[in-house]
């Protein structure tokens, strides 16, 4: 297995690591204008400023978010449990023992769940919080391969002093998104983290390989879970289950269910604790135990408190919204449901950038404070104002400076007179806003 991992020549990176490691001092010194960091990757230097705007540690270790039963818990209801001994096969053929790599799988969230591979590479990053149950989203850890490529939604490698906290320097990692086959939406991360090596076009080729194979794998399960349970379905049940229902949770207080099938019935307002409940049950199409549910609702495994909920939700599903029906065991909807929160994140995975702003209502239900939907409240926020500033046309950004979601942001005005030409009428107000909005920081 070790040769997997040492093949090839390194990939080309714009700095060697003594050089990073002074822009890196004087990028936390707050010396912003020094020269040597224009000679940092721009990928690396761009996430080194949100590591600093978010006041992430330079020497601190990651938070520790799960652990003990609460993390075999949500280990086993992670869609990627299923692929584990996929990814080990391909990414660890030759066994754990002398990999001279560790594998790490985590969720959207950039929570790591599992962590294996060569067991003295462990014993290392272990020191360094590269751990299961650790956070190591880019707000959280800094400039690392697995928060990074979550950040940007693609895959990203990671190169020794290139990290923003200076513990990891000394290792380098590939890490690429999973995502669910159907939706597109991140459901996880798959890391390599080893020395260089670990960064090689190999490492890259082999991960991204990966993930192509884990989300094939769940779209064939998937297929066969339907073609299995499609027979059983008879009557005026089947042809309901079938019919498409949107849920719109956007700019709304509480969510409202529509029929977009050839049989349309009315919009159904749900209550707000019902609003909840189905938008994390859209969101997880595997199904969610009563526990993991409450937690996300309630922010407590509440579970004596959520099944009196569930039984009103059933009732309310099987009178006003017959294309749905709630399973339990674990809890799940069967029957074809899309949020629209669900289709702008859609949207801005095909580029579509105009359309995604367009159908960006308003956030993910404003008045919830249930943590499952503030996650995805804030998850939908940062995903499309980072797909826009990152990559959007100039005047889509301004489209997006206009709207309420928009106005403030300081970063993406900026972008705006960069890419607008010096004799836009635009760029004088601009200039103004943002003269205003820095004064007032």
């Amino acid at each position: 297995m070790a040769s997997t991992w040492v093949t090839g020549l390194a990939p080309l990176f714009d700095a060697p690591r003594s050089l990073l490691e002074r822009a890196h001092d004087e990028l936390i010194a707050g010396n912003l204008e020094d020269p040597r960091l224009q000679l940092v990757r721009p990928l690396v230097r761009d996430s080194w400023g949100r590591s600093i705007a978010r006041l992430v540690g330079a020497e601190a270790l990651p938070p520790l978010d799960l652990d003990g039963a609460e993390l075999e818990r949500y280990r086993a209801e992670h869609p990627l449990a299923a692929s584990l001994p996929l990814i080990r096969q391909l990414l660890l053929p030759g066994g754990a023992e002398d990999a001279g790599v560790v594998l790490a799988v985590g969720d959207a969230s950039g929570r790591l769940l599992w962590v294996e591979g060569d067991a003295g590479v462990r014993a290392l990053v272990d020191g360094m919080g590269f751990s299961p149950g650790a956070n190591w989203a880019e707000d959280r850890a800094g400039t690392a391969a697995p928060g990074t490529a979550l950040a940007l939604g693609r895959t990203v490698q990671i190169r020794g002093a290139e990290h923003f906290n200076r513990l990891v320097h000394p290792w380098s990692c590939t890490a690429s998104p999973v995502r669910d086959p159907e939706t597109r939406r991140i459901i996880g991360i798959i890391d390599v983290t080893g020395g260089d090596a670990a960064v090689s076009p190999q490492a890259q080729l082999a991960v991204d390989a990966t993930v192509r194979a884990v989300e094939g794998e769940l779209l064939i399960g998937r297929l066969r879970a339907r073609e299995e349970v499609g027979p059983r379905r008879i009557g005026a049940r089947r042809s309901a289950s079938r019919r498409p229902v949107a849920l719109g949770v956007l700019g709304r207080d509480r969510a409202v269910t529509e029929s977009t099938g050839p049989v349309a019935t009315p919009p159904v307002e749900l209550g707000l604790r019902h609003s909840e409940i189905l938008l994390m049950l859209a969101t997880h199409p595997h199904g969610l135990t009563a526990e993991r549910l409450a937690e996300l609702v309630y922010g407590t495994a509440a579970v004596a408190t959520l099944r009196p909920e569930m039984v009103r939700l059933r009732r309310r599903l099987e009178r006003d919204v017959p294309g749905l029906r709630l399973e339990s065991r674990p809890y799940r909807l069967v029957g074809a449901l899309e949020t629209d929160a669900q289709h702008v994140l859609a949207l801005i995975d095909r580029g579509a950038h105009r359309l995604a702003l367009a159908a960006y209502r308003g956030d993910v239900l404003p008045d919830s404070q249930a943590p499952g939907v503030a996650e995805l409240r804030e998850t939908l926020r940062l995903t499309l104002r980072d797909a826009l500033v990152a990559e959007a046309s100039v005047d889509v950004l301004l489209h997006y400076t206009d709207s309420d979601v928009g106005a403030d942001d300081v970063e993406a005005l900026r972008q705006c007179l960069a890419l607008l030409p010096p004799r836009s009428p635009r760029r004088a107000g601009l200039v103004a806003r943002l003269e205003r909005l820095e004064s007032d920081a």
